[in-house]
């Protein structure tokens, strides 16, 4: 089998700091509304009157927890396949990069992913997006997400290796079913974490934020 490296998160760790996503567009020099990765809170559940004290409410099955989320270097990427250039292609490591040389904006790749990780960059008029900060992985260190996180909930690595280490979950909500695109990621879940497709809650960040 090919070589194919990935992501791991704990969501039972992520405290949404979203240091991860500052330390990436500290490095890709990404401007404040551009993110190639980004932290989703998503929750639900609702409030309840008390029914021994009027005017009190009690929480009923509220929950809520945190994804830190970035293009996770599919094994079957949509984002080449529906790409007209040509201009997206997997590395011998597994990782999906963008030839911005041939990439024509189109956005057809955007509209594509079900995770929403490419980014259209107006200015240039080409798609980017995560790049598993390829330069530094060959220089053997890790993605700068992953010494960002203060909590230590992401690594990176060969993603047999981290299956091993953490399993085989590879989506929770609000993570699309990860059968369309088989991303290169493990997750640990939280406790209130939801199957990808049923859950019952909703994301909760302001628009502007993801």
């Amino acid at each position: 089998m090919a070589k194919q490296l990935g992501f791991y998160f704990n969501a039972s760790a992520c405290t949404a700091c979203k240091a991860c996503q500052v330390a990436c567009q500290d490095k890709n020099n990404l401007s404040a509304a551009m993110r190639w990765r980004r932290v989703v809170s998503y929750g639900g559940g609702s409030w309840v009157p008390d029914p021994q004290n009027a005017g009190l409410m009690l929480p009923n099955n509220v929950f809520v927890y945190s994804i830190s989320s970035a293009c996770y270097h599919c094994v079957n990427p949509l984002c080449a396949e529906v790409c007209p250039a040509a201009a997206i292609s997997k590395k011998d490591n597994g990782l999906v990069l963008i030839n911005q040389e041939q990439c024509i904006g189109c956005r057809y790749c955007e509209w594509a992913c079900p995770y929403g990780a490419p980014a259209y960059d107006q200015a240039r008029a080409v798609m980017t997006k995560c790049t598993g900060c390829d330069d530094l992985v060959a220089q053997g260190k890790n993605p700068v997400c992953v010494d960002a996180c203060v909590m230590r909930a992401i690594e990176f690595g060969d993603i047999e290796q981290l299956r091993a280490k953490y399993g085989h979950v590879d989506s929770i909500e609000p993570l699309p079913e990860a059968k369309y695109t088989g991303p290169a990621v493990v997750i640990t879940p939280h406790k209130h974490s939801q199957a990808s497709g049923k859950g019952t809650g909703k994301i909760l960040n302001l628009p502007e934020e993801v």
